[in-house]
């Protein structure tokens, strides 16, 4: 897998985590126990830094980034689904980022919340707890997240990754 250092910024992969050989991992990137990075996702920790907490899953071909002033910060048991974009923002312990959304700069997606499918959450959106953000833009709608979904979600990729760290092998 390619990992980089950029000056000073090495990233730090937990030994539990498991990242594909074909995630590119760059600069101030520290992922966290049992998660798992998957083929084509890009996290880009060259101006400020990248944080996933434990047992969350950033899918196929995901892009998070940063800004000089804001890390992107992803916490506990999270799903960031396939295609999502991550740039300068706060997803907080048991969320669901869909595919192909996009999160923007200083937005909070508060605990238990979700973040449908090719929603757009424009800067400095709070998504309040347990909420649904849908749209473009994101319209939020109070209490209409289902926690076992995400709940479902982020166990499945706990295993996932436990198999892949057993079974996948390249036969090019």
């Amino acid at each position: 897998m390619p990992v980089y250092a950029l000056g000073d910024h090495v990233p730090s992969i937990h030994p539990d985590a498991y990242i594909h050989p074909d995630a590119v991992i760059i600069g101030d990137v520290r992922i966290g126990a049992q998660s798992s990075v998957w083929p084509g996702a890009v996290l880009r920790g060259d101006e400020g830094y990248i944080l996933i907490g434990d047992r969350t899953s950033i899918q196929d071909n995901c892009v998070l980034h940063t800004t000089p002033e804001h890390p992107t910060i992803v916490g506990d048991d999270c799903v960031v689904g396939h295609m999502v974009h991550l740039e300068a923002c706060t997803i907080e312990s048991g969320c669901m980022i869909g595919n192909g959304s996009i999160v923007l700069h200083r937005v909070v997606v508060r605990t238990g919340s979700v973040v449908a499918a090719n929603a757009v959450v424009l800067n400095d959106t709070e998504v309040p707890p347990g909420s649904l953000a849908v749209g473009t833009p994101a319209v939020i709608k109070a209490g209409r997240a289902r926690s076992a979904d995400i709940q479902h979600g982020a166990r499945a990729y706990v295993q996932r990754s436990e198999r892949y760290k057993t079974e996948l092998r390249r036969i090019d």
